[in-house]
C-alpha cells in the first residue's frame, strides 16, 4: 500500500510538471502572437512621409491669368510640423504685417486688426498623403479662420528633394493659393 501511495505521488508530480509545462508553452505562445500582431499593426501604421520640420519658401498665388504672384508679401515666414503619425502645426505670416502703435493687442485699429488677421494663416490637425493620387488631405482641428474647424480639405501636391509644394483649391476670386516647403530635418 505504501509503495502505491508513492506511486500516486510521482504520477501526480508529473502530472502536475506536465500541466505547468503546457502553461508556459500556452502562455510563451500568446505572448509571441501577441507581439508578432503588434509588430504587424505598427508596420500597418506607415509612417508620414512629410514627418518632420519645414520651413516656407513661397506662399504665392496664381490669378486668374495665369499668372504667379506673391500671396503673402516679399518674404513670407512659416514652419509646418508632422510627427510620423500625420499630426502637424502649420503657421504662415506675411512679413508685412502692420505693428500695434499701442503696443497692446486689446488695442489695435481696425487696419491693425485686419493686416493681422489677414497677414496669417494657422491651422493644426492630421495630414495624409496619398501618393498614388497625388492628395493631401488636411483634417483641421483648430484654425486661425474659425471656418475651417472640423473640416477636411484636400490639396494636389508634389514631394520632391525633401520640397513639398501644394495648391489650395480656388478661392472665390478664382485665384489659387500655392504653399512651397522646405524640410529642415
Amino acid at each position: 500500500m505504501h509503495s502505491l501511495n508513492g506511486w500516486r505521488a510521482v504520477s501526480f508530480a508529473q502530472s502536475f510538471a506536465r500541466a505547468c509545462l503546457m502553461k508556459s508553452i500556452l502562455a510563451m505562445t500568446l505572448a509571441t502572437s501577441a507581439a508578432l500582431a503588434a509588430g504587424d499593426t505598427r508596420a500597418s501604421m506607415q509612417e508620414s512621409p512629410l514627418q518632420g520640420t519645414w520651413v516656407l519658401v513661397a506662399a504665392d498665388k496664381i490669378l486668374p491669368s495665369g499668372e504667379r504672384t506673391q500671396d503673402y508679401g516679399k518674404s513670407p515666414k512659416g514652419r509646418l510640423i508632422v510627427d510620423s503619425q500625420g499630426r502637424y502645426s502649420l503657421q504662415i505670416f506675411k512679413s508685412e504685417r502692420l505693428t500695434f502703435a499701442s503696443g497692446e493687442k486689446a488695442q489695435g485699429t481696425a487696419a491693425e486688426y485686419a493686416s493681422a488677421s489677414l497677414g496669417c494663416s494657422t491651422h493644426y490637425g492630421t495630414v495624409v498623403a496619398d501618393a498614388e493620387q497625388h492628395i493631401l488631405t488636411f483634417k483641421i482641428e483648430g484654425a486661425s479662420f474659425p471656418n475651417w474647424e472640423g473640416t477636411s480639405q484636400k490639396r494636389e501636391y508634389t514631394l520632391k528633394d525633401d520640397v513639398l509644394t501644394y495648391r489650395v483649391p480656388p478661392r472665390a476670386d478664382g485665384t489659387i493659393p500655392i504653399s512651397v516647403w522646405k524640410r529642415l530635418d
